[in-house]
């Protein structure tokens, strides 16, 4: 193989060809940052003509929504030359007064429900100033006799609060007649253990009379459970219908007719020794059917709120 002595000065040595592929490779580099630069700036640049359109569409949307409320200044003008005269504005506001006067009243009576005198005269108090207020828009004439009613309503209720309420004392009462009952039924129980300690006297009769004792006496304790909850809900209605099932609960267990008369007619069981006498424990069944009697008359009944009738009456 032959070879050309003048072709090997005219190639490029090894050196100038790195030297040639560094500067190709410099000017790839500087030729993409360029582009970069390139995009950045568009990018730029398309950025502010968005946020521009974006200012001016906003400012075309608050000249629009100014318009809108111009617009609505001007109806609101021209409606307010059509309104009725001050004085049925006034009426509309004296009525929505008397109607939240309704409700707080309603709250007032919710507290009485709950026992809670205290909280529901200083509630009628501050009716009572509410009333005395300049922005006070209900008739002088009614207001003086809803604010005499509250007066009314406040002194009672302050002498109600001074003394036991008479839910309590029949609240007592059954109290009372439900330890009474409790200590009979064990009472019972344990004759009922004896009895069955002497199978000589043990009989199914008797077995099946101690049972049904036990079970009426447990029967008429869960009814007078109901009957103090009607009371503390001051519900006279679900109170007498509970007394009077614990009565005919009871009357099972009388030893006779007769002797519960008797027990009745006794001169010395008048009204007001039965009411010192209820304080304390019953003596025998028969006795707790006449505090039941007695209870069932004298159920107290929820009074009702003298501003409660006022406000009921229709206002003209």
């Amino acid at each position: 193989m032959s070879m050309n002595p003048e072709s090997s000065p005219k190639d490029p040595s090894a050196i100038q060809q790195r030297r040639q592929a560094n500067m190709l490779l410099i000017r790839l580099q500087w030729l993409t940052i360029l582009l970069l630069i390139a995009a950045l700036l568009w990018l730029y640049i398309s950025q502010q003509r968005f946020e521009q359109s974006v200012h001016e569409r906003l400012q075309s949307n608050e000249q629009v929504i100014s318009r809108l409320n111009e617009m609505d200044d001007r109806l609101f003008a021209m409606s307010q030359q059509t309104l009725p005269e001050p004085r049925v504005a006034a009426s509309s506001q004296a009525q929505n007064q008397l109607d939240l006067l309704r409700i707080q009243i309603k709250a007032v009576d919710r507290l009485l429900m709950d026992n809670n005198d205290s909280a529901a005269i200083d509630l009628l108090r501050g009716l009572h100033w509410q009333l005395s207020q300049s922005s006070n828009e209900i008739a002088p004439a009614l207001t003086v006799v809803i604010k005499q009613s509250l007066l009314k309503d406040i002194e009672r209720l302050q002498a109600q609060s001074s003394q036991p309420s008479p839910w309590q004392m029949h609240n007592l009462a059954v109290q009372n007649i439900q330890t009474f009952l409790q200590h009979h039924e064990r009472y019972d129980h344990k004759e009922g253990s004896k009895v069955n300690k002497n199978p000589a006297e043990d009989t199914a009769k008797n077995k099946e009379a101690l049972t049904r004792r036990q079970l009426a006496i447990h029967e008429t304790i869960m009814t007078l459970n109901l009957a103090m909850q009607a009371s503390n809900m001051r519900d006279r209605e679900q109170l007498i219908s509970y007394l009077s099932q614990a009565r005919k609960q009871l009357t099972t267990l009388t030893p006779s007719a007769d002797e519960r008369q008797q027990q009745t007619a006794n001169p010395q069981a008048s009204d007001q020794t039965a009411n010192i006498t209820m304080m304390q424990a019953p003596n025998d069944v028969a006795e707790v059917i006449n505090w039941l009697d007695q209870l069932i008359v004298e159920a107290p009944r929820p009074t009702a709120l003298l501003t409660t009738q006022v406000l009921a009456k229709p206002q003209r």
